[in-house]
């Protein structure tokens, strides 16, 4: 079956994991969107995995893994990671990874940029992690930008460099950034563009080839529908479709290759850079920080943590279209004698049960509460679904209730034997 796995939050729920442990039964994992911005921790036979660009799937042996058009590629940071994980004792050889040749390319200047606009919002700041990420976005559409394909042709390529590095300074300048020289960008980014050289193709036809075969398709979502470009809390977003359709239009795949959506939900609710939170709470956060939970796996940020909100959760199943939600960090709430799920917003007397699009909304937007008995007990043994306390499994139930989707796998810890199937 092919599927797709989305967050559906505001990134950081546990994809990665879900991802890993679905990469048994799949033939072929890809990326569809995003970049090096997004994190993946996964726990496999007691070692520690961070990856950023490289799909989930590169742990295992036997499983293809693409980085489609979609995606926008640090080669030098591509570079850092694959000599990482290769410490780790994972073989990255070119019939295991493939790197679309239409994907575009984050140069060094993207992330200058990227704090150059950030110094420019002053306080209304979106929080970026200075990736790059957004820039590359920018001149993808502006039409400016470098994939892939046109690095194989060293001097149309060295050309833009050039003329977009003249062009950057004069914007770095301003903000007394530091500026590039275009014979440095173009040595820093060849020199790890050799060295992917292998790994990239034309990735389209690979994937129809595998469709056509009925092999089993895997797709990997970056970040989570809260920040994607359209349906997020905008201007507080990323700057790719996060939701599932991302998947297809990432990819050179057609919206008739997906046959299942995997939504990815924690047991509350996190999130990391500016914007609204409605249901953030300092208690909660503090507490799961105390446990050594809820810091980025890119930037190391402590995020903000708060009651489980099906108001965004609701909507989020809705435009990913989800067949099944996959519900994280379940045992994060072992101790809490009493748990709060946020049903719908009371905005100037009235109530909400989707998010709004009128940012002035979400400073006056107050959780409506419902209360639900805690477990009291400890999940991280149990093996499978059953075996969860009945308090456990009422809260779960709820969240279904509340999402209309039913829950397909449970997380109770992070490794991944701890993944239980419904």
């Amino acid at each position: 079956m092919n599927t797709v796995i989305t967050g559906l939050q505001w990134g950081d729920e546990g994809k990665g994991k879900i991802v890993d442990y679905l990469t048994e039964s799949a033939d072929v994992v890809i990326r569809g969107q995003g970049g090096n911005n997004a994190g993946h921790t996964v726990i496999a036979k007691g070692i520690k995995y961070v990856l950023h660009l490289l799909p989930s799937g590169i742990l295992w042996d036997d499983k293809v893994n693409v980085i489609g058009n979609g995606v926008v590629v640090d080669p030098i940071g591509l570079c850092v990671e694959i000599e990482r994980i290769e410490g780790q004792g994972i073989v990255i050889c070119p019939k295991k990874l493939l790197i679309s040749d239409r994907a575009h390319v984050v140069l060094p200047f993207h992330k200058e940029l990227d704090a150059a606009r950030e110094l420019a919002l002053g306080d209304q700041k979106i929080g970026t992690t200075k990736r790059g990420i957004g820039p590359a976005y920018a001149d993808k559409i502006n039409r400016c930008g470098l994939r892939m394909a046109d690095l194989l042709d060293r001097p149309f390529a060295e050309a833009q460099i050039t003329r977009r590095v003249s062009e950057v300074n004069e914007i770095l300048e301003k903000f007394d950034l530091p500026t590039f020289t275009a014979e440095a960008v173009i040595e820093e980014t060849y020199a790890a563009f050799e060295r992917l050289r292998p790994h990239i193709s034309n990735t389209i036809p690979v994937l129809h080839k595998a469709w056509k075969e009925k092999q089993n398709l895997l797709f990997e979502g970056a970040q989570g529908t809260l920040l994607d470009i359209d349906f997020g809390t905008y201007p507080f977003v990323t700057s790719s479709n996060t939701t599932a359709g991302g998947s297809t239009t990432g990819t050179g795949l057609p919206p008739t290759a997906i046959e299942s959506v995997i939504g990815v939900c924690k047991a509350y609710t996190t999130r990391v850079g500016s914007g609204p939170f409605p249901t953030g709470d300092e208690g909660l956060s503090q507490y799961l920080h105390d446990l050594g939970r809820e810091f980025g796996a890119t930037t190391g940020r402590a995020r903000g943590c708060g009651w489980l909100d099906t108001v965004l959760l609701r909507f989020a199943c809705m435009v990913n279209g989800v067949t099944g939600l996959a519900v994280t960090n379940v045992d994060g709430l072992d101790e809490y004698d009493e748990l709060k799920i946020c049903v719908a917003y009371d905005i100037d007397g009235q109530r909400h049960e989707l998010p709004p699009a009128d940012r002035s909304f979400w400073d006056r937007a107050k959780p409506i509460y419902e209360t639900l008995p805690g477990w009291k007990k400890d999940t991280t043994a149990c093996t499978e679904y059953a075996q969860l306390p009945e308090n456990a499994k009422a809260y779960l139930q709820r969240l279904s209730e509340l999402c209309d989707a039913p829950i397909a796998f449970v997380g109770v810890g992070p490794d991944r034997k701890q993944t239980l199937a419904i």
